[in-house]
């Protein structure tokens, strides 16, 4: 084997062309021939590029709507061979089988194609054969071939020429392998994971999860441990696909606080009034409904102001210029919303370590996922917790009968504590939450905690909101059962 392989031949059949004249015309003025495919070719000649098709190649047409084109010994054979074995290279000079240097290949975009809610038989017709083919057969060959399966990879290739005189390094062919490997990897579980839901096998005898790296980490979450996260192609708004719009880049916790925080948040409708979630280590430290998005904020922070310091804070609407004040008012990691007004993020600008977060809209609380998590030697897996309660799934069997005011502070309260960690306890009045208790080995001792912590906060002041001053009587002393 020879570190340094010259590029002399390159197939090209991309799905997403961003980048593609560029890429192919700085391959061509380096003397590379180029070889392509379909609306690969089309798209090179148009733009003044010599290419030869490979039909001309295999001397077979594409054939039944493109399905056939590239599956063939010509094709194969010149991605597999081994430039140093007489035996390999005595069988393509018999059957003319010329080499491949570069495949640069995207596939199709299947992932896209679920995320937008295609039916079953589009998505099927976008589960590429022939691309993961070609990538597995040049990443196994990587002795002799450079594989190409993004787009973001072109300069790293023209880099790698520039750096070794038109050809390239055996570690650089093996990074773009893993990379090749990872990407056939996650598309194969991309197509897998869809296909048991679409048939309907909650638990297929096979499970894979795969994602793509958007951001590297620090650290994790403590400073020894290396982390990065990942995203998983999915089109649900939240941190994954937020924008952000100022400060340092998230922390390993950051993200899962903000995560934690909007799809708490998400679970109440912004057609019945704003809602603001404060999170603090994975765990609500205040909620609250409101008649604005300041008064659910103020209302919120009430429930646990010391614990909502240095927290993340998550509203259900648009954050406007005097909420963004009042969140100012304290330290505070990140805010998450929908939108933000052009007067919300200049009064942020002077914060310049506060992230701000946009989305464009909220996740489908009720949507159905998996969740899965790691133990010793595998995983566990189930769906997402995207249960509900209705008033009608309620069944009263104490003496009184409950208030309509009642029963609304209870299903709140409710909601909020399916995001709280078990034992989960949730003291809560007028939609707004005054103590929360989380995480602790007895039920009893979250209680307690849920208690003590109304009795410490300005809550028993916030519960009745037109209130001039509290009433003792406005908390029992004691949980009411």
């Amino acid at each position: 084997m020879t570190d340094r392989i010259p590029l002399k031949r390159a197939l090209i059949s991309v799905s997403d062309k961003t980048g593609l004249i560029d890429f192919a015309r700085a391959l061509s003025a380096r003397g590379v021939e180029l070889l392509s495919t379909g609306g690969t070719a089309k798209a090179l000649r148009e733009a003044g590029l010599t290419v030869r098709d490979v039909a001309d190649v295999t001397g077979f047409p594409e054939m039944m709507d493109g399905r056939v084109k590239t599956l063939h010994p010509a094709v194969h054979g010149g991605l597999l061979a081994l430039r140093d074995s007489d035996e390999h290279m005595a069988a393509a000079n018999s059957h003319g089988i010329g080499m491949i240097d570069l495949l640069v290949v995207n596939l199709y975009p299947f992932e896209e194609t679920v995320a937008k809610g295609a039916d079953y038989d589009d998505c099927i017709e976008n589960i590429d054969i022939g691309g993961p083919a070609m990538i597995r057969a040049a990443s196994k060959n990587h002795a002799f071939v450079t594989v190409v399966v993004d787009v973001q990879d072109y300069s790293a290739v023209l880099a790698e020429l520039d750096a070794n005189d038109d050809m390239t390094s055996y570690g650089f062919r093996q990074r773009q392998a893993q990379i090749a490997y990872a990407r056939t990897a996650a598309y194969d579980a991309a197509v897998s994971n869809w296909m048991a839901q679409a048939i309907g096998q909650d638990m297929p005898r096979r499970r894979a999860f795969a994602g793509t790296l958007a951001q590297g980490l620090r650290y994790g979450e403590n400073p020894h441990q290396a982390a990065g996260f990942y995203t998983d192609g999915s089109a649900r708004p939240g941190v994954a696909t937020a924008k952000q719009w100022q400060g340092k880049e998230l922390s390993y916790n950051n993200i899962n606080d903000t995560d934690a925080a909007f799809e708490l948040v998400a679970e109440f409708d912004p057609v019945q009034g704003p809602a603001v979630a404060i999170i603090k280590h994975a765990n609500p430290c205040g909620v609250a409904r409101g008649d604005s998005a300041v008064d659910a904020y103020r209302r919120a922070y009430d429930c646990d102001r010391t614990s909502a310091f240095g927290g993340i804070v998550a509203l259900n609407t648009a954050l406007d210029a005097e909420t963004a004040r009042a969140i100012t008012e304290i330290f505070t990691e990140v805010v998450i919303a929908p939108e933000a007004s052009d007067e919300a993020r200049e009064i942020f600008a002077a914060k310049k370590n506060l992230r701000l977060l946009t989305t464009g809209g909220l996740p489908d609380a009720g949507a159905a996922a998996l969740a899965f998590r790691q133990v010793a030697g595998g995983f566990l897996v189930q769906g997402r917790d995207n249960g509900r309660i209705l008033p009608a799934d309620l069944k009263v069997v104490t003496q009184r009968q409950p208030t309509d005011a009642e029963l609304n502070d209870l299903l709140f309260a409710w909601t909020v504590a399916k995001h709280v960690k078990s034992n989960a306890i949730v003291y809560a009045r007028d939609l707004a939450t005054v103590g929360i208790g989380a995480g602790q080995m007895s039920r009893v001792d979250s209680t307690r905690i849920g208690k003590r912590k109304s009795e410490d906060t300005p809550a028993r002041c916030s519960m009745l909101r037109r209130a001039s001053s509290c009433a003792p009587a406005a908390m029992p002393a004691t949980p009411p059962w």
